[in-house]
């Protein structure tokens, strides 16, 4: 019987495939975990979405991180009422980079739901998940930047509240 941390030899490029985008959705949620670590309360939940039998769900979003937020509130809202939200695409393995049309949809759907940010994940074997951000209305495959701090997107840094500077 094969691991389930190991490849079966016997795959078929549509299991590998499948096999390769459940470990990225793993990685990444295991980069954010890692990053939002030593956040202070509240926390954030990363749920992702997946199809029968634990497969890729069809739509652009993989997974979605969210946490209350505690700020200042809207007008006819409560503190602790509103939610922040943050979008994540997630690309394992060989996958290409997302097309125009995804960041698109992505920027749709962020709008709808009122999204502070959208996301992807990116993994390969043998390597942590990286970030990118989806910034500006721009219409191009550039439009993804890299994220170095991972943890300021999710919120207050340690050395930031330890200095008081957050």
């Amino acid at each position: 019987m094969p691991s389930a941390t190991r490849k079966p030899k016997h795959m078929t490029p549509p299991e590998l495939a499948a096999h390769t985008a459940k470990w990225a959705v793993i990685m990444a949620k295991v980069r954010i975990r890692q990053a939002i670590a030593d956040n202070p309360w509240p926390h954030w939940h990363v749920l992702s979405f997946t199809g029968p039998a634990g497969s890729e769900a069809k739509g652009v979003v993989d997974l979605i991180a969210v946490r209350k937020y505690h700020g200042k509130p809207s007008p006819g809202l409560n503190r602790g009422d509103s939610l922040q939200i943050i979008l994540i695409q997630v690309k394992g393995g060989s996958a290409a980079m997302p097309t125009a049309d995804d960041a698109r949809r992505l920027r749709i759907v962020a709008r709808r739901h009122g999204a502070c940010g959208i996301l992807l994940a990116t993994w390969r074997k043998g390597t942590a998940a990286q970030f990118f951000s989806l910034n500006g209305k721009t219409k191009t495959r550039r439009d993804w930047h890299p994220v170095d701090d991972l943890g300021g997107v999710f919120g207050r840094r340690k050395e930031a509240i330890q200095t008081g500077l957050a």
